[in-house]
């Protein structure tokens, strides 16, 4: 009535060498599923990388300017929205703090490039104010963002 365990194999075969019957875990990890696993989040943040811009959504104008070259940290964006709303990144800001919640986090970075985007349907006037706030407050780098693919002037040669 007494069961005895049996090792895998049987009995009577022959042990490899060093075993000395003690079972033995693997210690090498499985690297196929991780490889497999990044691989699916590398495509899943290629997808969604493009659609992480700054949120306030404005209908920019279109131009045949070429595009800005991208920067190694996330530019400073203010915004104009056609209801008069400014906002800094995605954070609408009253007028009057503008300028100084600009310099608080200006000193925190390595550019001093900050991009303007207007909605297309701001008057000229309005822009060049904001423009001509941000100069006076320090800061003459001033970068502004449309759209590609607008009408060109005629007479100007394609690509310029």
């Amino acid at each position: 009535m007494g069961a005895g365990v049996m090792k895998k194999g049987g009995g009577g075969g022959r042990r490899r060498r060093g075993s000395r019957g003690k079972s033995h875990a693997m210690s090498e990890i499985n690297v196929t599923p991780m490889v497999d696993v990044m691989l699916v989040l590398l495509i899943i943040f290629m997808v969604a990388a493009p659609m992480m811009t700054v949120g306030v959504p404005l209908e920019l104008p279109k131009t045949a300017a070429k595009a800005v070259p991208t920067e190694q940290e996330e530019p400073l964006t203010i915004s104009l929205q056609l209801d008069g709303t400014v906002s800094m990144m995605n954070t609408p800001v009253p007028e009057a703090e503008l300028v100084d919640r600009l310099r608080a986090v200006a000193q925190e970075r390595d550019s001093d490039k900050v991009f303007l985007r207007a909605d297309g349907g701001i008057e000229y006037a309005r822009v060049v104010q904001v423009m001509g706030a941000l100069n006076a407050g320090g800061f003459g780098n001033i970068v502004l963002i449309t759209d590609v693919g607008g009408p060109q002037l005629t007479g100007a040669p394609a690509g310029n």
